[in-house]
């Protein structure tokens, strides 16, 4: 039996490789809209991040998620951002 297949991504707050599915992804759309991506589907320039207030606090005091999606990103998406790590480390207890 064959070992299925496991797509890997780069966090851009600690530069670690985790499983695609265990990151957050911020995508930049072709029209220039920054958003966030729980499906992991949607067209665009995407960063990923854990779900982990470290890696959030060094990408956004590093600039990363900018500088990667190539457009600055708005306070909004940062308090989604927030709220989606907070329910994910609330499920994961």
């Amino acid at each position: 039996m064959r070992k299925k297949h496991v797509p890997m991504r780069t966090c851009v707050g600690c530069r670690t490789s985790a499983p695609k599915r265990d990151l957050i992804r911020v995508v930049r759309s072709p029209e220039g809209e920054v958003a966030l991506d729980l499906v992991g589907k949607s067209p665009g320039r995407g960063v990923y991040i854990h779900p982990d207030a470290i890696c959030l606090e060094r990408a956004v005091k590093g600039r990363q998620i900018e500088r990667a999606l190539g457009t600055p990103i708005g306070d909004q998406l940062l308090d989604d951002l927030k709220k989606v790590l907070h329910e994910r480390q609330s499920e994961e207890r």
